[in-house]
């Protein structure tokens, strides 16, 4: 999954359960054009209307003009450089870590690198970025794997 759109799922998944968005995922693809940045940055009014009254995705208007928004921001990255959001994202990902989490009382909600990413992201202008969602972002696109010992997903 591009991270545009893991970003964009991630916003909207903000109070709520993972579950709730997991379940709406195909809706929010079929309804914000599979993500392709250059069409959810040409959404208009209209569209945030009619999304607003569309009941198989969250109808937050935040959020949704946040897609939007952040669709523009990362066609002004990319434009010039293709694959500039994956490598500003990436470019926080910290080291691996020496020993998988014994339990998850161990597993941070925020880092100071998700936190970081985050205050850059904002001065850019995006939105829903905060470092909470940030660092869920950074564990399900594989930038820190906080899999406990013990899970068959958990790097030996």
């Amino acid at each position: 999954m591009p991270l545009y759109e893991k970003l964009s799922l991630e916003g909207f998944q903000a109070g709520l359960s993972w579950i709730t968005i997991l379940r709406r995922r195909p809706d929010f693809r079929e309804l914000f054009h599979g993500f392709d940045p250059d069409r959810v940055a040409a959404m208009t009014d209209d569209d945030v209307e009619r999304l607003m009254g569309e009941t198989r995705i969250i109808r937050n208007r935040a959020k949704i003009l946040a897609t939007i928004s952040n669709a523009r921001l990362v066609l002004e990255l990319t434009n010039d450089s293709p694959g500039a959001l994956d490598a500003l994202l990436w470019s926080f990902a910290p080291p691996p870590r020496a020993t998988a989490p014994t339990s998850f009382a161990q597993v941070p909600a925020v880092t100071p690198e998700s936190t970081a990413m985050s205050k850059h992201l904002r001065t850019l202008g995006f939105k829903f970025v905060g470092p909470t969602t940030l660092y869920a972002l950074m564990q399900s696109s594989g930038m820190v794997d906080d899999h406990v010992a013990g899970c068959f997903r958990a790097a030996p």
